[in-house]
């Protein structure tokens, strides 16, 4: 019996790789709705040694004790962003025993350096650590798109909630869904949250 051995061009085996690695990655963006990095459920990514407002190096290892802790991704010159800082220093005195809440700027706008970071945290008196990221790592990681971005981890450190604070970008009295207030609590209460993911709304972030 004759074996009949066929030669395939690179070319060919070149196009099958590159179509194997484009449903590769087609099956990863999949994964969640709104962001193409991170899923619910998912390990949260660890951060380290980022600078905050007050002088010091930060890690998401400092907050070992919280049983949760709510990152959202900010910064200064955005007019939503600056429209959820009340909401977002409401929740963080309300579940300050059990929750950490911190936020971080990946922003390169002018507007958004650390000493206007430091300048903006004193103003609105923050009670939670505002931190930058020069690298933008932190955002990459997270599949952080706009600000603001919301995520909520559990005592794991595992993504329980991303997306939006609530359904009303500008209007916090007219929110009608309080997704991220809903999820915290349903979390606490040793509940899964209904709603796990929303779609994050305001000003989208620059990568460089």
């Amino acid at each position: 019996m004759r074996v009949v051995r066929t030669r395939i061009p690179a070319r060919a085996i070149g196009a099958v790789l590159l179509i194997g690695a484009m449903l590769n990655c087609t099956v990863e963006a999949a994964k969640s709705k709104f962001n193409n990095v991170l899923a619910i459920g998912d390990q949260a990514p660890e951060w380290e040694n980022l600078p905050g407002v007050d002088g010091k190096p930060h890690s998401l290892a400092d907050f070992h004790d919280a049983k949760a802790v709510v990152i959202v991704f900010t910064c200064n010159h955005c007019p939503v962003a600056k429209m959820h800082e009340d909401r977002l220093i409401e929740l963080a005195k309300k579940f300050e025993k059990d929750v950490q809440v911190v936020a971080i700027s990946v922003s390169r706008n002018a507007a958004d350096g650390l000493d206007k970071m430091k300048i903006r945290a004193s103003e609105k008196k923050y009670p939670f650590p505002y931190l930058y990221d020069e690298t933008q790592k932190t955002g990459r990681n997270y599949g952080a798109t706009a600000t603001a971005h919301f995520f909520l981890l559990d005592g794991e450190r595992k993504i329980t909630y991303m997306g939006a604070f609530d359904d009303s970008t500008l209007e916090p009295g007219k929110a009608q869904k309080h997704y991220l207030v809903d999820a915290l609590t349903a979390m606490l209460e040793g509940r899964e949250p209904r709603v796990r993911e929303s779609l994050q709304r305001g000003c989208a972030i620059e990568y460089e």
